[in-house]
């Protein structure tokens, strides 16, 4: 390759520089740093080559071809706005930005058949070198995943969906957090605590749910029926509609705070004081938690922790294959007491 002229010293190379030293022309240089198709082998290879040489882009695409890697991570997430696993996906992203590595998102729907299959399917065809599953719900009947997954894989908040050669697993710990919340009210004196239950198809409800229950057992305490919501705000006031006809109700742990929320609504209309007639705690502090009337009681989701921490056993998984996996330490549960817990009267 011929030296590049009309560059001053120490300036940062452009595409248009990498171009003129690879023979090619500037578009051909974007599709090959974008991984398009319609590309020739030979093609790739000189633009890669003249962009090492360069230094253009830190040097990432002369490092994907001399190490068979992309250095990008795909992430398999649920395409929805919901507080939960929205907050988890921009914790991830902003971990896979302290890698240094690329990150491309793949989304499902809920109810979508063999929506995790089909995407982590995509994400292999788009050459990642790791890929995360942040997918929250059971598709139950839904298809297996392609045994070609030879990749190592991060599985968070969630039993592996499947079985891989690279598997590890990082999650939300929501039962031991249900079990802090429910331990919590019932250490104010109440006699035993309702639950206001999330979804069953998704995993987190699930770990909610048993959390609860377990709570409940190591106390010796009655389990009252389980009021299912689907995480809305809407559900969390039809289920507290459905609870004010119990009398003997005085404490509730909702498995959102959406749903808490909701549910003191219809606790304020039906006549029963927060705190002082039933006590509420939540789960995930979102923001707008401390700014009900009364400030919400909730549990706090280590959302970055759990990226970060999840990410750093995942890329170790990507640059020491073969080695020992590294050691998940669960953060400590954060219970965020305000007003809407109190001892019962």
């Amino acid at each position: 390759m011929t030296p590049v002229a009309g560059r001053g010293a120490g300036a940062a190379p452009r595409s248009v520089d990498v171009a003129r030293l690879a023979g090619v022309s500037q578009k051909t240089v974007s599709r090959v740093m974008n991984d398009e198709p319609y590309v020739s082998e030979d093609v790739r290879r000189r633009v890669l080559a003249a962009a090492g040489e360069l230094g253009y882009r830190s040097n990432n695409a002369a490092r994907a071809l001399a190490s068979g890697r992309t250095r990008s991570i795909g992430v398999v997430t649920l395409g929805t706005a919901l507080y939960g696993p929205a907050s988890l996906l921009m914790g991830v992203e902003r971990a896979v930005r302290d890698t240094g590595y690329a990150l491309r998102v793949v989304n499902t729907m809920e109810g979508e058949s063999a929506g995790i299959a089909g995407a982590v399917d995509s994400l292999l065809d788009q050459g990642v070198d790791g890929i995360v599953i942040s997918e929250p719900i059971d598709e139950e009947g839904g298809a297996e995943l392609s045994a070609r997954v030879d990749v190592p894989v991060l599985v968070l908040g969630a039993p592996p969906p499947f079985a891989a050669p690279h598997v590890v697993t990082g999650g939300i710990v929501s039962g031991q957090m249900a079990r802090a919340a429910t331990e919590h009210l019932l250490e104010l004196g109440h006699t035993t605590v309702h639950h206001l239950a999330g979804p069953q198809r998704w995993y987190s409800a699930r770990d909610r749910l048993e959390g609860w229950r377990a709570a409940l057992a190591d106390h010796g305490r009655a389990e009252p029926p389980v009021v299912e919501g689907d995480w809305s705000a809407a559900s969390g006031y039809a289920a507290g509609r459905e609870l004010l006809a119990d009398p003997a109700l005085t404490a509730v742990f909702a498995a959102n705070d959406d749903m808490a929320i909701g549910l003191m609504r219809a606790l304020a209309e039906g006549g029963r004081r927060v705190p002082e007639d039933v006590s509420v705690v939540g789960f995930d502090d979102t923001p707008v938690a401390a700014y009900v009337t009364p400030p919400l009681t909730t549990v706090r989701q280590p959302f970055d922790a759990m990226a970060q921490g999840g990410l750093k056993l995942l890329v170790h998984a990507i640059e020491n294959p073969g080695s020992d996996p590294l050691p998940m330490t669960d953060p400590p549960v954060e219970l965020v007491v305000r007003a809407s817990s109190a001892a019962p009267r």
